[in-house]
């Protein structure tokens, strides 16, 4: 019976937005854990204070996906959008 009551599918899509939500979330922190060059996890590295690393910053911040929508247009649809755009429409 409470299964019936607390599972209805109408709640399905909010925690699909949810469980989304939290895997973004929980990706960007291991990102940060691991790749970002201001975190140190490790105590020696921690000892070692401020450090001028230029270049692991540049990986860092130029990361693989920035390098791939970098040349493209910022458009979602690119097609839909030129279609209410063109003033070359036939009018009635």
């Amino acid at each position: 019976m409470a299964p019936s009551r607390w599972l209805k599918p109408e709640a399905y899509p909010l925690f699909a937005s949810v469980g989304v939500a939290v895997g973004i979330c929980g990706m960007q922190l291991v990102r940060n854990i691991t790749t970002n060059p201001d975190v140190r996890v490790t105590k020696e590295n921690r000892t070692a204070g401020v450090l001028d690393n230029f270049k692991e910053g540049e990986k860092y911040a130029e990361h693989g996906l920035r390098k791939y929508v970098r040349n493209r247009t910022p458009q979602i649809m690119p097609s839909i959008n030129g279609f209410f755009s063109d003033p070359d429409l036939p009018s009635n």
